[in-house]
Order: C-alpha cells, then sequence, then structure tokens
C-alpha cells in the first residue's frame, strides 16, 4: 500500500473554514470536515508507524495526537469558533525520553516543531546548569549541520537578564537566557501536499534527534552525573 498522503480537499476545507468560521457553515459542511479529518488521521497514522521504527514514542494513535480545530472560547468570547488547521503532538516515552514533536498543518502557515515548549522549574534549573557547566557541548549541538539546515536557530522564550542563581558576564549567558528550547521547521503547501510527506516529516524530526538524547541525558541525571531514574538506585 502506498503511503497516505494530504488530498488537496483537506486544504480547500481549511481554507474555506477560514473564510467562513462559523457553527452553521461548518454543520453544512459536516462530511467535508469529517473527510478531511479521516485524511489527516491516516497520515498521521502512517507517521507514528514510522517514527516507532527509531523512536520510543508514547502517544500511539492519531486520535491520541491530534488537537481539536474547536477554540475554547470560555475566557475569549471574540475568537471565532474554529482554528482551520489540523495540529498535534507526539510524546516519547518519559521520563527516560525528553522532548516532543508538533506539527501543523494549514494553507501558507504549515510548520514542525519539535523541543521543550514549557519545562518545569526542577527541570530548566538542571538544563542551565548542564549550560553553565559544559555551553561547549551545547554550542556544538546547536551549530550541527543537520540542525542548522533542518531548522536553523533555536527559538523560544527568553529572559530579559540572566536566570537567579547564574552570573550575567558568564560566555554563555545568551544560552542560560532561555526558557524554552525549540525548533521550527516551515512547510510549503507544496511539500504538505507531496507524496512524501509522511518520509519529509520523519527526516525532520530524526535531525533533532542529538539534541533530545543529550537532554534526556541531563534531565535524568544530578549536576554530578548520577542517574536519577528509579530503577538505577
Amino acid at each position: 500500500m502506498s503511503t497516505p498522503r494530504i488530498d488537496k480537499r483537506t486544504f480547500d476545507f481549511l481554507t474555506d473554514l477560514r473564510r467562513h468560521n462559523d457553527r452553521d457553515w461548518l454543520q453544512a459542511n459536516k462530511a467535508r470536515y469529517t473527510a478531511a479529518h479521516e485524511n489527516v488521521k491516516a497520515v498521521v497514522e502512517a507517521l507514528i508507524e514510522r517514527m516507532k521504527r527509531h523512536d520510543r514514542l508514547s502517544t500511539d494513535t492519531a486520535r491520541e495526537s491530534l488537537m481539536r480545530i474547536h477554540n475554547d472560547l470560555r475566557f475569549h468570547k471574540d475568537r471565532p469558533p474554529y482554528s482551520p488547521r489540523f495540529a498535534g503532538s507526539l510524546s516519547r516515552v518519559k521520563p527516560a525520553l525528553r522532548g516532543g514533536y508538533y506539527y501543523h498543518l494549514t494553507p501558507g502557515g504549515s510548520f514542525l516543531a519539535c523541543g521543550f515548549w514549557g519545562p518545569e522549574p526542577s527541570d530548566l534549573k538542571r538544563i542551565r546548569t548542564d549550560i553553565a557547566q559544559d555551553p561547549t557541548t551545547w554550542k556544538r549541538l546547536l551549530a550541527s549541520k543537520r540542525i542548522k539546515d533542518t531548522f536553523g536557530s533555536m527559538v523560544g522564550g527568553q529572559l530579559r537578564t540572566a536566570p537567579q542563581g547564574f552570573p550575567k558576564d558568564h560566555p554563555a549567558i545568551h544560552l542560560l537566557r532561555y526558557k524554552q528550547y525549540l525548533f521550527r521547521h516551515p512547510l510549503t503547501d507544496g511539500q504538505v501536499l507531496a507524496p512524501d510527506l509522511v518520509e519529509h516529516m520523519d527526516t525532520v524530526y530524526r535531525a533533532i534527534r542529538p539534541f533530545f538524547d543529550h537532554m534526556s541525558e541531563v534531565l535524568t541525571t544530578d549536576a554530578d552525573g548520577r542517574s536519577l531514574l528509579r530503577a538505577d538506585r
């Protein structure tokens, strides 16, 4: 069987949803939504199957992965009711493996992302301690050809000054100020609609593995290198 791909009708549906973002329109076009949703589910199922050949994911199905298109209107009454995109995430098996994957498919604005969106305070401190102690490894990872060619530079929210407990004149202060560690890879509409989309997504996600491997090691050990995993105690 051929690998599933995104049907142009799926993107046509999202384009029309963006123009007619209301409940009546979606109700009248429910069959189109269902077809588009099933199309994306098939692609995500194929992606999960492919990625499980080389990574350990805790996300087993597209149903677990995909986000709803409905916007939360409880605190934002002025928002349109729907988000005209298909998006979702893939989680790795924790606590041994860290980092996560994200995909966002929408006409004119698709991208893949991976990294650490909101590290817990204890994890954030441990990451910063590793940066302070071993900035050379971090600079080498972030400057690697595979990561640079695939993602460019690391992105994410940063503090305006040095984090508490770290010197302002540290040679890696630009890295210590990060509070998110994210990598983004844009997709053209042509790439999304191409028959090799699943292969392309898998290749992009594989590129971040050296960074994830390092972060997994950091976040499962203390500052002295001793394992924090219960099985190793």
